[in-house]
């Protein structure tokens, strides 16, 4: 164990719970609106790189550079995947959400904004979206969990389990108390702490390889270099990016933006800072098998390639640091998670389904109770050693969001003529396809999002061709939305 990395650790966290305290002080009289969408007053920086941050959780350093370190160089089509993506995200659909879910009753939720969208009454498709969110959402938080593990494991000697269960209780304590501002904010400070350990560190470790004198201990894969060695490969690393068009915990961060003016700014800071870490974390699976090679570090678990190369090159104070990003990363996708569970179900269903009448006190402590819920559960699937790699846990719950919201949110902003029906197809095909290829396809190779992609597109488009057209009503908001963004 090394005292001084658990101190920075213990620094850093009671300074996130700080956060939330804080938070949960200025919230008095606080609202639903104010919770779950920080009542939309969020800034360019601190809306950018709170999405940012929400997106990449510990996979981008821990899953993205294990699956470099021990697979090579074909998977960087993933980040390319995940950098257009995510360009194409912030330039596209988050001027056109943000002014459509305010055109349609200033929507909160993703759920509530496809409702409002086509001004139904029925609430199926809320209760439809909120189960796919604790579903999903609860694999996806387990992966963020179980890399709080790893790193407390690994670096401190502490029991994996014991400290997963430290981490969940400590990213439900501020996302409890402070709601999404605590949410965003802490996601900021995690975010400039991601990107600084990610700059440094494979930079100042190829320094070390240059200086090197070690001879190579053992040969590289004959192909490991090549960007190219499968068609597969690359679709479904390019299919990545899908993801992004549905992914609720990092669109809902378009929503939440004060103003388009500020949004145009927060694309910039956004796409800026995720080509960087994305590039970075690349490069850190990359100089990390180098190292591994020359026998200058020793890898024994692939997903500890950042950690050792960290703890290799720093002095136990920077190091801490550098390290406190996983958990940086770890709960800043976890907390967003948790919070969009909370929402979708206290929003989107304990209100319209069980409490209609309930104030915005109830409201609040409804959205706590699900943020302690979901967190236990995804707390479970963690600790079970048969739960799957950290990378595993992202990439299946990151195919049933982009094969499920993607299509049909795309096709609300653009298409005037998708009717509720339609929704609803787009979002049941997605999700279930997906999930069925990766049960019974998954041996063909190709990434699930894709197969289910685009099964939910075409079936929100069929089915919106042989129902009904959208009602006068419906129209008219979507041509209100589209003004406006011209104004």
């Amino acid at each position: 164990m090394n005292i001084t990395e658990l101190v920075v650790f213990i620094v850093y966290l009671v300074f996130m719970i700080g956060i939330g305290v804080y938070f949960f002080l200025r919230s008095k009289g606080a609202n639903e609106k104010d919770y779950f969408l920080g009542g939309r007053q969020m800034g360019a920086w601190v809306s950018a790189l709170s999405a940012g941050a929400s997106d990449m959780s510990a996979w981008v350093l821990m899953g993205l550079p294990a699956s470099v370190y021990a697979a090579g160089m074909g998977q960087t089509w993933i980040a390319i995947g995940l950098a257009i993506g995510y360009a194409l995200s912030w330039i596209f659909e988050a001027p056109r959400l943000r002014r459509f879910s305010i055109e349609a009753n200033d929507s909160i939720t993703i759920p509530q904004y496809l409702t409002n969208r086509f001004l139904s009454k029925s609430k199926a498709l809320q209760i439809i979206c909120a189960v796919i969110f604790i579903f999903a959402y609860t694999i996806y938080a387990a992966s963020s969990i179980k890399a709080c593990g790893t790193l407390f494991n690994t670096v401190i000697g502490m029991n994996a389990t014991v400290a997963m269960y430290l981490a969940a209780a400590i990213i439900i304590g501020y996302t409890f108390l402070g709601g999404f501002s605590a949410v965003c904010w802490t996601d900021f400070f995690q975010g400039l702490l991601m990107l600084a350990a990610l700059l440094i560190a494979p930079i100042f470790a190829l320094g070390i390889i240059n200086n090197s004198t070690a001879q190579t201990v053992t040969e590289l894969p004959e192909n490991y270099w090549h960007f190219a060695r499968d068609w597969r490969e690359i679709a479904s690393g390019l299919g990545w990016g899908l993801g992004y068009f549905g992914m609720p915990h990092i669109i809902i961060r378009f929503m939440s933006v004060r103003s388009q003016k500020e949004l145009r700014k927060s694309s910039v800071i956004g796409i800026s800072w995720t080509l960087i870490i994305l590039t970075m974390s690349v490069a850190a699976g990359a100089v990390g098998r180098v190292m591994s090679s020359r026998g200058i570090i020793e890898i024994t678990d692939s997903a500890t390639v950042f950690i050792q190369m960290t703890r290799a090159i720093f002095p136990a104070l920077i190091s801490g640091i550098l390290l406190s990003a996983i958990l940086a990363a770890s709960m800043s996708t976890a907390d967003s998670q948790l919070l969009a569970s909370a929402s979708a179900f206290a929003s989107d269903v304990y209100k319209p389904v069980f409490r209609k009448k309930a104030s915005d006190r109830e409201m609040l402590w409804a959205g706590r109770a699900v943020v302690i819920i979901i967190a236990v559960i995804a707390l479970i699937v963690a600790s079970n050693p048969n739960s799957g790699t950290i990378m595993g846990l992202v990439e299946n719950a990151w195919g049933v969001f982009g094969a499920a919201f993607g299509p049909t949110i795309l096709l609300s902003l653009f298409w005037r003529r998708l009717n509720f029906g339609g929704a609803v197809a787009g979002i049941l095909v997605g999700a279930v396809l997906d999930i069925l290829w990766l049960a019974l396809l998954k041996g063909t190779g190709l990434y699930e999002i894709i197969p289910g992609f685009v099964a939910g597109l075409l079936a929100a488009i069929v089915v919106s061709l042989v129902t009904p057209a959208p009602d006068a009503k419906v129209e008219a908001l979507f041509d209100r939305a589209t003004k406006a963004l011209d104004e």
